[in-house]
């Protein structure tokens, strides 16, 4: 029975194999420099003057599909280390690289709904890579219309249905390590509406001990014209997560034991679970001519739970938020122009008790819920008005101008029950001004020479602002930096080669130093300057590009030379030492193949330099390079029943390697400081899918 089972998908396979492949390559026309880019006032990447990524679908199906990290890492500027699926840190350009967990200083957006929490912490792996259409990354502080962000911001762009054509897909990919993952998605389009929804469960038993994963969403996105001149939109992602928690290890262990677990967090058998709601009703409509405007309002809702060696964190967070702009077209002296005023608001409320993990006292069981010890509220608000202003002062020449400005407020409430009276802290970091000048010159045509300055902030996390008593210190100030930034983007034989060129300098002041107090406390503490200088360059070059087969090859490279400028940190002087936490390069290359007769292949080659892993210097993790490979075949039957089948290596070498590290790691008592979180050995994957589309829809 059982090898009757399997010799169906065989004949299947062979079947589609089999069937004469008489289509033709539809040529990628469309010039990268072409893509328009979504801020408030729409220009093609070629003229923004600015250092601006975009990946599109194409690059996305490169990957496995479960997560980001290896995208990401060829986007010159950008490393993403990925200490587990759920324990990951994005850093732009060396901002953020020193965070503990996860990923701050760096904002993210997904259909305009603010990925990022009201005190800065950015999550983006809870969104399925089956919803997303592009991604854009705007390096450094180099948008006036996001607020809080030094690093830069990143845009997620959900699935687009195309009009009068609708589809439902199923997709499976399975792989080493337990990797199991279904999804199953529809879309829905006619002239005025589309709607896109995506169910996904996404399963894996981890390379190392203690790191299952378990994670359900389902993604709702709908837009409906009610006018030529209006629509509104809805966005609704729901996540269930449980994941467990290797956490670092120590040098001897991470070179002899790669897949062992830290032992406390083995011991306790630690985890992090939530349920995540982000939602997000959007209206715009052109008033006239010259006149527009666009609103979103949002909300999250987050339920977590995270047994830990040191205590049990049960917590809470809601938020409410509004973003507009008012846009106006027209000519000043007979220069066009185009303005754009808004804001973005939100009000968060975020709840956490504190219990005793009583794991040591019952071996083998895992946590325990012992006592409560602690419980407080917190209110974290922002405001963030934006004013920024394009011109077109010749035919080649556009100058972009901008002002922000940024208020944000904390309020901290001890609700522990033992209390007697109820205390209240209020603090502010008061006004933060943001300005920004751009220009962009075309020397010829499509290749254009910008140049930019502009200044950011990033606001100190509420955890960073207590001191171990628990009250906040007001004495932080947020972290300010100006950017300066030279570059080129230019076209080269008829369109075919794309090339980008970088050279920037980010000078940091109120540097933010995360002092550790203990094994799970840390103390924020403004400690001195870093400067963040570097080159990055891009080429993408369509090779071949026929009916028959296209053929693009492509290099991204970052090469920096970040530093602390100054820099005390109680009686230790680093001045001068490398900035902890970011490679001093970092480059990719790789090509990408397709076929008319269904065929696609992708290979890339990614290099990664020594990372400096504590403030003195004194140690670096070791240099690393990774290959990846994968293959896939489609096949469209009748118009209407479309197959892809896929398989994939990822680390094709083996490599041993540490994919993230932290940063300043201690050892307690006579413990090895646990600096490393290895990368994952070799492992294999193979996904299918099947479409069923629908066409003619009115």
């Amino acid at each position: 029975m059982l090898k009757n089972s399997l010799n169906f998908p065989v004949l299947l396979l062979l079947f589609l194999f089999c069937i004469p492949a008489y289509s033709q390559l539809k040529k990628d026309t469309t010039a990268l420099s072409e893509v328009v880019i979504a801020s408030p006032i729409a220009s093609t990447l070629q003229k923004t003057a600015a250092a601006v990524a975009v990946i599109r679908a194409k690059e996305l199906e490169r990957t496995d599909g479960v997560i980001l990290t290896s995208i990401l890492n060829t986007v010159p500027g950008v490393y993403m280390q990925q200490g587990a699926l759920n324990t990951n840190r994005i850093t732009i350009r060396g901002i953020g690289s020193r965070t503990q967990y996860g990923t701050n200083k760096v904002k993210a957006y997904y259909e305009g709904i603010p990925l990022t929490t009201a005190e800065g912490e950015t999550t983006i792996e809870d969104i399925d890579l089956e919803t997303i259409s592009r991604i854009e990354i705007i390096k450094g502080p180099n948008s006036t219309s996001f607020g809080s962000g030094l690093g830069g911001v990143i845009q997620l762009f959900s699935k687009d249905i195309l009009s009068k054509e609708s589809f439902a897909k199923s997709k499976t990919t399975v792989g080493s390590y337990g990797l199991l993952q279904q999804s199953f998605s529809g879309g829905y389009g006619t002239v005025k509406s589309s709607l896109f929804s995506n169910y996904s469960h996404l399963q894996s038993d981890g390379f190392r001990a203690n790191s299952a994963y378990d994670r359900k969403s389902f993604t709702l996105h709908g837009k409906q014209s009610i006018s030529d001149k209006g629509s509104f939109s809805f966005i609704g992602n729901y996540t269930r997560l449980k994941a467990f928690i290797a956490s670092s290890i120590n040098e001897t262990d991470f070179k002899n034991m790669p897949e062992k677990a830290a032992a406390n967090w083995a011991a306790a058998q630690g985890y992090e679970s939530y349920d995540k709601i982000v939602l997000g009703l959007g209206y715009q409509h052109r008033l006239s001519e010259k006149w527009s405007f666009k609103a979103n309002v949002f909300s999250n809702f987050k339920d977590a739970f995270e047994p830990r060696p040191f205590d049990i964190l049960d917590d809470k967070t809601t938020s409410l938020g509004l973003r507009s702009t008012v846009n106006f077209r027209s000519k000043l002296y007979s220069i066009p122009f185009e303005a754009s005023l808004g804001t973005e608001m939100a009000t968060e409320l975020y709840t956490f008790s504190l219990f005793e993990n009583k794991y040591q006292s019952q071996p083998n069981q895992g946590s325990i819920e012992g006592a409560e010890f602690s419980s407080k509220k917190q209110n974290r608000n922002y405001r963030n008005y934006f004013l920024q202003m394009d011109f077109e002062l010749t035919q080649n020449l556009h100058l972009e101008t901008g002002v922000a400005l940024n208020a944000t407020q904390y309020s901290l409430e001890d609700t522990f029950k033992t209390n007697t009276t109820i205390e209240k802290t209020d603090y502010t970091f008061g006004n933060v001004w943001s300005p920004r000048l751009g220009i962009s010159y075309e020397l010829a045509a499509s290749k254009n020479i910008y140049a930019s300055v502009s200044k950011g902030f990033s606001v100190p996390s509420v955890a960073e602002t207590l001191t171990p008593e628990g009250e906040i210190n007001t004495n932080l100030k947020p972290e300010v930096g100006w950017n300066y930034e030279l570059g080129f983007k230019g076209n080269w034989l008829q369109k075919r080669l794309y090339t980008e060129m970088a050279f920037f300098s980010t000078q940091i002041n109120n540097l933010l130093v995360a002092r550790r107090t203990a094994e799970d406390q840390f103390v924020g503490v403004n400690a001195g300057e870093s400067s963040h200088q570097g080159v990055e360059l891009a080429l993408n070059y369509q090779l071949v590009n026929t009916d028959r087969i296209q053929l693009t090859p492509y290099f991204s490279g970052t090469f920096n030379n970040f530093k602390f400028r100054d820099f005390v940190d109680g009686d230790n002087d680093y001045s001068g030492n490398a900035l902890t936490g970011v490679p001093n390069k970092q480059w990719n290359a790789g090509v990408d193949a397709k076929t008319a007769s269904g065929f696609i292949a992708n290979a890339s080659y990614l290099n990664v330099g020594s990372i400096p892993m504590n403030d003195s210097g004194t140690k670096y993790s070791e240099s690393y390079s990774l290959v990846n490979i994968k293959f896939g075949y489609s096949l469209t039957i009748l118009k209407f029943l479309k197959t892809e089948i896929s398989s994939g290596i990822n680390n094709l070498g083996n490599s041993k390697y540490a994919a993230s590290i932290l940063p300043n790691a201690v050892g307690f008592g006579k413990a090895l400081p646990r600096y490393y979180y290895p990368g994952n050995p070799r492992n294999y994957y193979a996904g299918f899918s099947v479409s069923y589309i629908f066409s003619g829809l009115k």
